[in-house]
């Protein structure tokens, strides 16, 4: 049971690729009518309908796809798009690669607040004024992508910026209660991101990532909910929890193989803490993601 991980390369018809810009309508042909199975990418995607309806599965969680309501999807995100008929809308892919080829910092996307690789994502309501601003950036990025000039992709890569960080400036997902403590932060919870996202499978517990940060496992907890809304404790356990799902959804490994894949020294132990987070057992959860 392996499941696809889609890349730019394979969308584009064997063209390789680092970005591409295509209408929810053009993709829809594409697919034929068949639905879209949840699926996995190896690059940011920017799903912005302009009319229908639907579901929008990210990581497990479903929301309702409206008009100018834009999700922003990570690199490995599980997700699957149900649109009803008549969807219209934008899709706007890239990986990586193409931001540093463009002088896109690698901490860019992380210092911007919308695309999150964990827990909740949201789809970014957008209003008037804010809608005309961010439809002139997708319509400059629309037509330098189908131009032949000469600085082709770096127009494209100044223009995608300037969209991502006025969308950025209307983000609410992540509100900050605290400024004062969410800039004195802002490097701890950086840092342990980054640490939670190599080490969830050896370290489990807050200890481990205080000791390697050098703070106190209580201060890192406070830093952490005072930014993120949830202790540091709750953010490791939602990423091994989130990791077990989709390794149960994308693989055939058992729950013993996937228990110790994650660092659990006993598979009951693992059984217990899926069945607590995901509200079923993971047989069941695999059976009814399946597809």
């Amino acid at each position: 049971m392996q499941k696809k991980i889609y890349s730019l390369e394979l969308l584009d018809d064997g063209v390789p690729a680092s970005f591409m810009i295509k209408t929810m309508e053009e993709i829809a042909d594409r697919q034929q009518g068949i639905a879209d199975d949840p699926h996995r990418h190896n690059y940011y995607s920017v799903i912005w309908p302009f009319s229908g309806s639907g579901r929008h599965v990210i990581d497990f969680n479903e929301y309702p796809i409206l008009p100018h309501h834009i999700f922003f999807v990570s690199p490995r995100q599980v997700h699957q798009i149900i649109s009803g008929p008549e969807t219209t809308g934008l899709v706007i892919l890239f990986t990586p690669e193409f931001l540093m080829k463009n002088s896109i910092q690698e901490n860019f996307i992380s210092n911007i607040r919308l695309f999150r690789d964990s827990t909740e994502t949201p789809a970014l309501s957008m209003t008037e004024p804010i809608l005309k601003n961010i439809l002139q950036f997708a319509s400059a990025i629309k037509e330098a992508y189908t131009s032949e000039q000469e600085l082709k992709y770096e127009t494209i890569g100044a223009y995608l910026k300037l969209f991502l960080i006025e969308c950025n400036g209307h983000c609410s997902l992540i509100p900050d209660t605290n400024t004062q403590n969410a800039e004195v932060g802002k490097s701890i919870v950086q840092r342990f991101k980054n640490l939670v996202e190599a080490r969830f499978q050896q370290w489990h517990q807050v200890k481990d990532y205080a000791g390697a940060l050098n703070v106190s496992p209580n201060y890192l907890n406070e830093v952490i909910k005072s930014t993120i809304g949830i202790p540091a404790k709750d953010f490791i356990r939602n990423r091994i929890l989130l990791e077990a799902k989709r390794t149960a959804v994308f693989t055939a490994k058992s729950s013993k193989e996937i228990a110790f894949e994650l660092g659990f020294d006993d598979p009951s132990h693992f059984s217990k803490f899926f069945r607590t987070g995901a509200g079923q057992s993971l047989l069941a959860f695999r059976q009814t993601h399946s597809g």
